[in-house]
């Protein structure tokens, strides 16, 4: 077995087949040959009437996926000429846009830590499950990189401004705030998962789920709803920051302070593409739109500072370029969406006109 094998395990048991991103140590982060191996076995599994569901899930019990390999990105924005990320953005989109529209039932079990790419090979599989560990974030902005792996789709659909602020500040949230927002559909009890995936092999993704679902722990983002509607609905973020300032509520100010540390650069570009996301209709054309943003990204100097300053010496101590919100103009803005010519993802040109609704 090659490591890449090792790294994602495939099975198929009774009705179901199942990936297990399997590199635990590193919280089962995503690398190019593993986006590629989990591709291979959903296209083979479309065409195989013996697997009737896909079940995904993470090794170990800390994460289903902490996201991308970023020690790699940052060492080829640096070192190389940025094909390298830019292959590995490419498959994966394909992927994400694969588990959308995967014809059978997708269980993602988002236990434990679920982010950036992790949110892309989860939370856009028809079945999402959260647990009390789970802990689900696009916390992107904080490494001068901005929300992909169709992010900015999920978060632009999610309830009043609260994508707006998950997508700005990383937060990271919960089950019953992952319900709230649209990235997950049920909370399981992590002690049930054993039993849960057991069963999926031998019965109907319903017929579990009625045995297993329960009411998730009070979540926080609800009762936050005033404050996050009426600063994030502003025009820009300058704006959203003084709203934030001037609310009064402590968790406002403290949204407004992690605003302040985050690149300047990618907050404004992640607002655009939030609020281009909501006009741009299908996955498809979002996941484009993200990877004319990701490949603008390699060219920029705070893709690299941030991985450096929050992953590398890990001194969090980023020297954003330009370090104020109003040294980036709109020009500066634009040049994230500018379009890639015979480099476009064309993603929305193979997709199908209609999906048929699937009796689960």
């Amino acid at each position: 077995m090659t490591d890449t094998e090792d790294h994602v395990l495939t099975r198929t048991e009774g009705r179901a087949g199942y990936v297990t991103l399997n590199r635990p140590k590193a919280l089962n982060a995503l690398t190019h040959a593993m986006v590629r191996r989990i591709d291979a076995a959903l296209a083979a599994w479309e065409h195989d009437p013996a697997v009737e569901t896909v079940v995904i899930t993470g090794a170990g019990e800390r994460a289903l996926c902490a996201g991308g390999d970023i020690r790699a990105i940052h060492d080829d924005a640096r070192d190389g000429d940025g094909s390298a990320s830019a292959a590995f953005w490419r498959d994966e989109y394909h992927l994400n846009a694969r588990i959308a529209r995967c014809p059978k039932p997708y269980v993602a079990v988002m236990d434990g830590i679920v982010m950036g790419g992790g949110v892309g090979v989860s939370a856009h599989g028809s079945v999402r499950l959260v647990t009390e560990r789970s802990r689900i974030a696009m916390p992107e902005t904080g490494i001068g990189f901005v929300p992909d792996v169709g992010g900015t789709y999920l978060l632009a659909l999610a309830p009043g401004e609260l994508g707006t602020h998950l997508a700005l500040t990383g937060t990271q949230v919960r089950a019953a705030d992952a319900l709230l927002c649209g990235l997950a559909d049920h909370h399981v009890p992590s002690g049930s998962l054993p039993d849960l995936l057991r069963d999926l092999a031998r019965e109907p993704v319903h017929d579990v789920l009625a045995r297993y679902v329960s009411q998730a722990p009070p979540g926080e983002l609800a009762a936050q709803r005033p404050w996050i509607d009426a600063c994030y609905a502003a025009d820009s973020v300058e704006e959203i920051v003084d709203r934030l300032l001037g609310h009064g509520d402590p968790a406002a100010k403290q949204a407004a302070e992690s605003l302040l540390a985050k690149s300047p650069t990618a907050l404004k570009v992640t607002l655009a593409a939030l609020r281009r996301a909501r006009r741009l209709g299908p996955l498809e054309r979002v996941l484009e739109q993200e990877y004319r943003v990701s490949v603008a990204c390699l060219t920029a100097p705070d893709l690299v500072e941030g991985i450096r300053a929050q992953v590398i010496d890990k001194d969090r101590d980023p020297h954003w370029t330009p370090a104020t919100f109003t040294e980036v103009t709109e020009a500066d803005v634009e040049r994230f969406f500018t379009p890639l010519g015979e480099r476009e993802l064309s993603l929305a040109d193979r997709r199908p006109e209609s999906t048929q609704e699937v009796p689960w």
